[in-house]
């Protein structure tokens, strides 16, 4: 790993291979957005995360799909009023 401004997080070099019709497309792309070489790499990590995230999403779908939309939206309120108590308690704890 290389550390590059002290204010940025630690970042990882990656080699991938891809079609060159993909990476020509996504330069080009790049490009007309008046993006840089440098924006390549914020791009790839953006999708990534997106890619995760509805990945993510459509598990969760699948795991409550047979969940009733009220029973899920109670499982939710006591989740979150949990996590909000516990997190008050730990506060009210601080010096």
């Amino acid at each position: 790993m290389t550390k590059t401004a002290p204010s940025e997080p630690e970042t990882t070099r990656l080699t991938i291979t891809w079609s060159k019709q993909a990476d020509h497309a996504l330069r080009s792309y790049l490009g007309a957005q008046g993006m840089r070489k440098g924006d390549l790499s914020k791009f790839i990590e953006e999708a990534v995360r997106w890619r995760i995230f509805h990945q993510t999403v459509g598990e969760a779908r699948e795991a409550f799909a047979d969940v009733s939309p009220n029973k899920l939206q109670k499982m939710i309120d006591e989740a979150v009023e949990d996590v909000r108590a516990k997190h008050y308690r730990e506060r009210s704890k601080r010096p």
